[in-house]
């Protein structure tokens, strides 16, 4: 089997908690020739996957290397923190990080927030990952805080969030490698900025040379058409209104005048 005759397809990588499928679902609308392959990630690794070449792009967590990655922003993420349905943070709407001044505040080492400062207490270890943490909230033994994705990608019946103001944020951007931006790249752009079909990149479109011929022809056309109308507004016809009585002579009223004899009415000249 040559190169030729391998069939394209399209690789994406993902983050945990970022969901791409009302992306795929439009990709396989309008490009069901092309498979689109998608998988899970860990966020720390969906860089070096794209400078390996092992992906075409990647759904990823923000902050990346610009020099060799380009990326679009997509959306922000709000940051929760995850606690026991029971615990006091839940008789709020809202926790701010003072609030978590005596709490062990889990910080596991696939953390995807970027903290100056991280709130509450630090735990003696910390958990490998996300899930690990989520674990040990169950268990009683501390909170998290993470982006709302990832606390309803974990979601336990036992436990609640709720939204942490005065917390880093994360962002998810659609990126690949700046080397590479194949058609079938730019085809993924234009479905997550929401282009249609006629306006996504590396589609053919009508010329801007054609239209314009297309323009030159149909002005004669129309030219004659308003020199018909301005003749025939001019003659009395169809565009001017016509003459009631069938076009007909209108008799005129208080000038005394008839078609029998018309110089009645007239005034003489003087002798």
């Amino acid at each position: 089997m040559t190169g030729s005759d391998v069939s394209p397809s399209f690789r994406l990588v993902y983050a945990p908690g970022v969901m791409p499928g009302k992306w795929v679902r439009v990709w396989n609308e309008r490009l069901p020739g092309v498979p689109l392959t998608l998988t899970q990630v860990p966020a720390a690794e969906t860089g070096g996957l794209l400078l390996a070449g092992e992906a075409d792009a990647g759904l990823v967590r923000l902050p990346v290397d610009r020099t060799v990655l380009s990326a679009i922003p997509l959306y922000t993420e709000q940051t929760v923190v995850v606690v026991p349905k029971d615990h006091l943070v839940t008789a709020v709407d809202e926790v701010s990080p003072e609030d978590l001044a005596d709490e062990i505040v889990l910080h596991p080492l696939d953390d995807v927030l970027a903290w100056e400062t991280l709130p509450g207490r630090p735990a003696l270890e910390r958990p490998a990952t996300t899930a690990d943490a989520v674990e040990l909230v169950a268990a009683g033994i501390g909170v998290l805080v993470v982006p709302l994705s990832l606390a309803r990608l974990h979601h336990r019946k036992d436990l609640t969030h709720r939204p942490l103001r005065d917390a880093p944020e994360s962002g998810v951007a659609l990126a690949w490698p700046e080397a590479a931006t194949t058609d079938l790249v730019e085809d993924f752009i234009g479905i997550v900025r929401g282009r249609t079909v006629n306006s996504t990149r590396g589609r053919a479109r009508p010329s801007s040379s054609a239209q314009e011929k297309r323009e030159k022809q149909e002005k004669p056309g129309r030219a004659a058409g308003k020199g018909v109308a301005r003749r025939q507004q001019a003659a009395g016809g169809p565009a001017g209104g016509q003459r009631r009585g069938g076009g007909g002579a209108v008799k005129r009223k208080g000038t005394g005048g008839t078609p029998k004899n018309p110089r009645r009415g007239t005034p003489r000249r003087g002798s």
